[in-house]
């Protein structure tokens, strides 16, 4: 089955994005750039575009397919609910992106899909590209819980295409370079991930990589107490303990690196965060 929105308008949203973004880091930046951009742009993209590949020939054909058959069975929570269309499609994105928020968490918790998401953090600055840089092992194993978010749920395949446009760019937006005013900021973090709250994440810092783990509504991390709005960007050092030189995440090597090296899990915080908006700055 193919993706209920056309290429076109999803083209023309995701397109029309990605230039605002890339305008508003120039003009913009919330983060010092250090390292030759161009250089590590065109790194991330080359790391992105098996990933990219993985994406357009298993990761849609399962999706679509296996939520047009949840219908059709009445899989799911979903289906089995007495909802309008509306409020149920608006109740399937929620529900993808919450369940998203645990497959994060488990990416950094679970030894072999850490062996892959590390791939994505071994980025020592954070812009735009960095929301693609994602191994395509990662998203090959990533298409299996898919699986299993779709036939829990039971979207229909036109939500599953709104949620994957809507979580691609909040992951654009929060991983952007962008410096918004800090009021406008901490309104958008009410409902959303912003630049500031997701640049935490990526510190190497444990009490700080271990927090903000949303990929698109911020709340999920307000109910389970995993919020961090503190410390301010030119506090956190990006990147992933033990491969903060850059000649250790070249191209070759980042690409390799799962497959003879799993690196060692993020030191788990087990403390309880929850911050008040209000803190970012």
């Amino acid at each position: 089955m193919k993706n209920p929105i056309p290429n076109s308008i999803r083209g023309m949203i995701i397109g029309a994005w990605i230039v605002s973004l890339i305008w508003l880091e120039n003009s913009r930046a919330l983060r010092a750039v250090r390292q030759n951009k161009v250089r590590r742009d065109m790194r991330n993209l080359v790391i992105a575009a098996p990933a990219g590949a993985v994406l357009q020939a298993l990761e849609a054909p399962v999706s679509f397919n296996l939520a047009n058959l949840v219908q059709t069975r009445k899989w799911g929570i979903l289906p089995r609910t007495p909802l309008p269309p509306l409020a149920r499609s608006i109740a399937g994105v929620i529900l993808l992106d919450y369940t998203l928020y645990w497959w994060h968490f488990l990416t950094h918790r679970v030894p072999i899909l850490w062996r892959f998401h590390q791939v994505h953090h071994l980025d020592q600055e954070m812009d735009a590209t960095t929301a693609l840089r994602f191994h395509f092992g990662e998203i090959t194993i990533s298409v299996l819980f898919r699986a299993l978010q779709i036939s829990a749920i039971g979207p229909t395949p036109k939500t599953v295409a709104v949620w994957q446009v809507f979580v691609f760019l909040c992951i654009l937006f929060h991983h952007s370079n962008v410096r918004l005013p800090a009021a406008m900021e901490r309104k958008i973090a009410r409902v959303f991930i912003t630049p500031r709250l997701h640049g935490i994440h990526h510190s190497i810092a444990p009490e700080q990589v271990n927090s903000n783990w949303s990929s698109g509504l911020s709340i999920w991390d307000w109910l389970h107490a995993t919020l961090r709005t503190e410390p301010p960007q030119d506090e956190i050092t990006i990147g992933v303990p033990g491969f903060l030189a850059e000649d250790q995440v070249t191209l070759g090597k980042s690409i390799m690196l799962p497959f003879h090296e799993s690196g060692a899990l993020p030191e788990y915080d087990r403390v309880a965060v929850r911050q008040p908006f209000g803190a970012i700055a």
